[in-house]
């Protein structure tokens, strides 16, 4: 089995990851909300764009 981070091979200790920081690194990106799964309910699309409109701006002018 290979690390999902690295491709590395596994290590027992941090299984399915090959060391500490791939583990780390796979919860940093949980903490960060890199992975998500989608929405269809018509709620959660709403209420994101009401999150969306109250954020500052954040473009470039």
């Amino acid at each position: 089995m290979t690390c999902p981070i690295c491709d590395a091979e596994t290590d027992r200790k941090y299984r399915p990851f090959c060391s500490r920081r791939c583990a780390d690194i796979d919860l940093a990106k949980w903490f960060s909300g890199a992975y998500a799964t989608p929405s269809r309910d018509p709620e959660d699309i709403e209420k994101a764009l009401e999150e969306l409109e109250k954020a500052p701006d954040t473009k470039p002018h």
